[in-house]
């Protein structure tokens, strides 16, 4: 099958190869010219056959809302793109209204496998029409990975639901991550624990905690023991505030997921002015000592 690939990122770049593998023919577009296949999205969509199908895998925002608009002049009826980045899942009917206009279809794609992805499958959530699913079934089975189509693959609902299933599954990654995380602290705290990774390493068969984000907090530690070349600040795509903000509106408890997103946020202050508050607190009310900053800070 042919395809139009518009972001040859870390993981459209990947992806491009991983359908060639497949047999399919894949064009891409990036203005990184040591990349790209063709100078421009004129000359992505003109040298595609019709009814063209576009996969677009670009940072969510923006530059999402700014792609898919420059296609809706450049395709036509019949043609279908499909939004396969971190998109909020309610930008997702704004974009298939605006190619519906002009009798383009669209397909939301919730993609998860990381740099992993080119050598073990993607896991594809999906939402769309029936018949435009269908139709590029051939893409979705070349990304997924080999098995059960079921185990990789989900048509999650109509349009919006792709990105939907992928908010919470990022929101879900959050909460595991932090877990993963306050788990090898409280080891590394322990002076029993002669061997932090090897603990770490052991879990990654026959217990019941162990999966692929554990074991590749196993092979982090691996090549750096103490994390000595990694800053503890961390960011976050936006996903695990939707997912929260989802919670909110739904009434749904979410504590764990909150509080891994707050984590996040407490590992971007270089001193915390709440702990300051606490200090300063403790120090009112019971007369605690208070570690003051020195005059030559």
């Amino acid at each position: 099958m042919q395809l139009g690939l518009v972001g040859l990122g870390k993981m459209g770049f990947n992806m491009r190869e991983r359908l060639r593998r497949g047999g399919h023919e894949v064009i891409g577009y990036d203005p990184r010219p040591e990349v790209t296949d063709v100078p421009t999205l004129a000359a992505l969509a003109a040298a595609l056959d019709a009814p063209r199908v576009v996969w677009v895998m670009v940072p969510s925002g923006p530059i999402t809302r700014e792609t898919i608009t420059a296609l809706a002049e450049e395709l036509g009826e019949g043609d279908l793109v499909i939004d396969g980045g971190n998109s909020r899942y309610t930008e997702d009917a704004p974009h298939a209204e605006l190619l519906g206009a002009k009798g383009i279809g669209f397909i939301d794609a919730g993609v998860s496998g990381g740099v992993w992805g080119l050598d073990e499958g993607y896991g594809l959530m999906v939402g769309g029409a029936d018949a435009d699913i269908a139709r590029v079934m051939p893409i979705f089975d070349a990304l997924r990975p080999p098995g059960p189509r079921e185990d990789g693959f989900v048509h999650a609902g109509p349009v919006g639901a792709g990105h939907y299933a992928k908010m919470v599954h990022n929101g879900i990654e959050y909460g595991l991550m932090m877990a993963y995380a306050e788990g090898y602290e409280l080891l590394a705290a322990e002076e029993l624990i002669t061997d932090t990774q090897a603990v770490i390493q052991a879990w990654t068969n026959g217990t019941v905690v162990r999966s692929w984000l554990q074991q590749l907090l196993a092979k982090a530690l691996k090549e750096d023991p103490k994390f000595v070349e990694i800053s503890g600040y961390t960011e976050d795509s936006g996903e695990g505030r939707w997912t929260v903000e989802e919670a909110i509106a739904h009434r749904v408890p979410m504590p764990v997921i909150a509080a891994s997103l707050f984590a996040r946020f407490a590992s971007r202050q270089e001193d915390s002015p709440a702990m300051k508050a606490v200090s300063a607190l403790r120090n009112q009310f019971g007369g605690h000592a208070v570690k003051r900053i020195s005059e030559s800070g």
